[in-house]
């Protein structure tokens, strides 16, 4: 869980791991989502049975049909103890662990769930963080197979605790990344959010030629407002055309909105094709024009999907969006301007830049 990347890999190697350490043939993590009053399986590891999927979008269960879930456990601790593992069995016959003193008997939703799935037992040990009941860690095996003990279901109520440290660290590292990856002013993505995922769709192109897209867009008067009216109402046209460049990049299939300083923001899309790329942007500029206290947008679009001569880099992309960019800003444009639609942006990413300025818009560096 430590060398996980993401979530759903820190959850797969929990519930992988937990399988593997506990013999058993079947294991998943469950989250329980207290609003919504079920248990919401995050991922499936092992042999699963038919139709069930490695990372359902929506495997979730009614609490009431496992009431373990929370009696269980608000029982337990009521009394000083500790969550412990309890074991179910296909045929019914209690096994080690089970309901508090005192509790009601369970809807053993559980049992016909094994036998239905072809296992003859599982271990079910809830997962506790900060203090919350936070999910569930469940391992089974095949039918024939040895029925868990009490040995294994005390092993089991380790692993949770083992699987909670490792969720609560993957979760601080989301929130880091998100951080890292994130415009604190206008919650769009930023520059080293665009680097990475540019890089990663220019692989995608050199491999199936994905068409990949880039637009490029300075917030036109941004300086005459922080000027007149102050920075804080800047910030507030920032947020706005911020929040407009969202809205336009829900349009376009998985589109990455990033701010990459300063005035200057951008659109990434990698599979849409070039005209729709483009109207997109078209219709970004109509609605920057009416954003109050702003002037409209300068905008440049590259696209692999044009004919702007072979793309072979991340910085070449980026080179003709910024030049087409930077001339729609100098013609005062109030559409996009296109590389390749354009053969003197083109030229213009080609050749050297001849100012200071110009050589630091085409580099990409931005403050």
């Amino acid at each position: 869980m430590a060398a996980a990347y993401t979530p759903r890999d820190a959850w797969r190697a929990a519930a992988l791991g937990a399988c593997e350490a506990l013999s058993g043939s079947f294991a998943a993590l469950s989250v329980w989502e207290r609003d919504r009053g079920r248990l919401r399986v995050l991922v499936n590891a092992g042999q699963r049975a038919e139709g069930e999927e490695e990372f359902p979008e929506e495997e979730a269960y009614p609490v009431h049909q496992f009431p373990e879930i929370t009696e269980f456990l608000h029982e337990r601790w009521a009394g000083g103890g500790e969550p412990d593992a309890w074991v179910e069995t296909a045929d019914g016959q209690p096994g080690a662990g089970g309901p508090a003193r005192g509790a009601r008997p369970y809807c053993h939703q559980r049992v016909a769930a094994l036998r239905r799935r072809g296992r003859g037992c599982c271990v079910v040990a809830p997962i506790v963080l900060h203090g919350r009941a936070w999910g569930e860690l469940y391992v089974a095996r095949q039918a024939g197979q040895p029925v868990f003990d009490r040995a294994d279901a005390d092993f089991a109520t380790v692993l949770a605790a083992v699987v909670a440290s490792g969720i609560a660290q993957t979760e601080r590292l989301e929130e880091v990344r998100k951080l890292a990856f994130t415009d604190p002013l206008t919650g769009l993505a930023n520059r080293r959010a665009v680097d990475v995922r540019l890089d990663e769709a220019m692989e995608r192109h050199r491999v199936d030629a994905t068409v990949v897209s880039l637009v490029v867009c300075d917030l036109n008067g941004l300086k005459a407002v922080n000027d007149t009216h102050g920075h804080a109402v800047g910030d507030r046209l920032l947020e706005r055309f911020g929040s407009v460049l969202s809205l336009c990049g829900a349009m376009l299939p998985e589109a990455l909105a990033a701010r990459l300083g300063g005035d200057e923001f951008c659109l990434l899309t990698a599979g849409p094709p070039a005209d729709a790329v483009v109207g997109v942007a078209t219709e970004l500029c109509d609605r920057a024009a009416v954003i109050e206290l702003g002037d409209g947008v300068a905008c440049g679009v590259a696209s692999t999907g044009d004919p702007i001569g072979p793309v072979r880099s991340a910085r070449r992309l980026f080179r003709l969006a910024d030049a087409a960019q930077y001339r729609a800003k100098a013609a005062r444009a109030p559409g996009p301007v296109v590389a390749g639609r354009d053969g003197e942006v083109v030229r213009l990413a080609d050749s050297p830049p001849k100012s200071a300025h110009d050589r630091r818009r085409l580099r990409g560096n931005r403050p």
